[in-house]
């Protein structure tokens, strides 16, 4: 699915060295279904061309307050017309002191004031700049004013210096954009998960695990961020990237998801366990490589259980309202239903495992009060996103 299918998005270019991600952040709007207009300001056209952004959005690019193109010569009124938002990137420090002071001495800053649909502004400047005090009070006045500031980052800087006021980069810009857009069901709200598998020894190099991705998991991180909450995810070992805006605690034993989930889970509103805990570990894990001889015989292993983290959250007076996961390679309804009663759950979602490990796309069973509600199969984020919206909605009722 294309997140910005049938939006129309005014991107405005500001003067300063990042307008070159602006061209890449430009396709990967389009890349998510967006119609985008570009405005440039004077400043801008010194470190791009309009030439290269009409090129890549295959729409005439706008600069001058009076423009003939526009039936009405009101560029400043029409180009907002209709738009899901305007996105100033990069918005530099002068920039942004007109937002904030209602100045408007060209198109772009014109049209942001007569704009009728949300503005949303990703800085770019030098460290000392940023962190002037007078671009700090124009950014909070900006935001106290309910404009979306973006960033900035950190990193390296075109004037050789390395500090905060980078722009984001196009693919951060981009997963931020979808997010404003996304409804704020969880807005306020405090969710701690779990994700991917555990690894427990067996000696310094070897371990038992299984086959989660963690895909499900970072994608319900996402999906709650998305959704407004403060999100805290306590992750297995996985090759996935860290959601944007996620605390994230990276744990590899069950002890340690355990010791990472009772630390924090006083603090949150809504638990999501959605990690491939292992039941069992090695009693007798050895302190040193266990090694093969022509001689030895396999190592003989002796398992004791692992905690029932899930279990004992949802235990908790005045604990947090609980999701378990319960993933099967058979009789799905009866493992599930009776894996939720047992631990007294709200809400369990099951999945056959053998189709969700590792894969892209799954196909989730809701199991609750009222019996079995199936959802549709669909990529693991617009699951995520669809779970998000139906855990919202019986919270909201409970």
């Amino acid at each position: 699915m294309q997140d910005l299918a049938s939006k129309r998005i005014v991107l405005g270019l500001t003067g300063g060295i990042a307008c070159y991600k602006s061209a890449e952040l430009l396709r990967r709007m389009q890349d998510q279904g967006a119609t985008v207009d570009v405005v440039m300001t004077d400043a801008a056209r010194q470190f791009i061309t309009p030439v290269t952004m009409q090129a890549l959005s295959g729409r005439p690019v706008y600069a001058e307050a009076w423009d003939a193109r526009v039936p009405n010569n009101m560029a400043h009124i029409e180009l907002t017309r209709g738009a899901a938002a305007v996105l100033v990137a990069p918005a530099s420090a002068d920039f942004l002191a007109k937002l904030a002071h209602g100045m408007a001495d060209d198109l772009l800053s014109t049209l942001c004031l007569a704009r009728a649909c949300p503005l949303l502004v990703a800085p770019a400047m030098n460290r000392e700049m940023w962190a002037n005090p007078a671009v700090q009070r124009n950014v909070a006045q900006l935001r106290a004013d309910g404009v979306a500031v973006l960033g900035p980052g950190t990193g390296s800087q075109a004037c050789g210096e390395t500090g905060d006021g980078r722009m984001l980069e196009p693919h951060e810009l981009l997963e931020d954009l979808v997010a404003f857009f996304q409804p704020k069901v969880l807005a306020g709200r405090r969710v701690l998960l779990t994700a991917g598998p555990t690894a427990e020894p067996i000696d310094p190099v070897r371990v038992l695990s299984n086959r989660s991705s963690g895909k499900m998991g970072y994608a319900l991180a996402r999906a709650a961020r998305e959704a407004g909450a403060e999100v805290t995810l306590v992750s297995g070992p996985t090759a996935l990237p860290a959601p944007r805006g996620v605390a994230v605690l990276p744990v590899g034993t069950a002890h340690q998801m355990r010791d990472a989930v009772m630390a924090n889970v006083r603090d949150a509103d809504l638990f999501i366990a959605v990690a491939a805990v292992a039941d069992w570990r090695a009693r007798n894990a050895s302190t040193q490589k266990l090694k093969k001889t022509a001689d030895s015989g396999p190592p003989v292993l002796e398992f004791e259980a692992n905690p029932d983290i899930l279990a004992e959250v949802a235990a908790l007076p005045d604990g947090p309202w609980c999701v378990g996961f319960a993933a099967e390679t058979e009789n799905l309804d009866a493992y599930a239903e009776a894996k939720r009663r047992r631990k007294r759950l709200p809400l369990l979602v099951g999945n056959l495992a053998q189709a969700a490990m590792e894969a892209d796309a799954t196909e989730l069973v809701l199991y609750d009060d009222a019996g079995r509600h199936a959802l549709p199969a669909m990529a693991k984020l617009d699951a995520a996103r669809r779970l998000i919206a139906e855990i919202a909605d019986r919270m909201e009722r409970a």
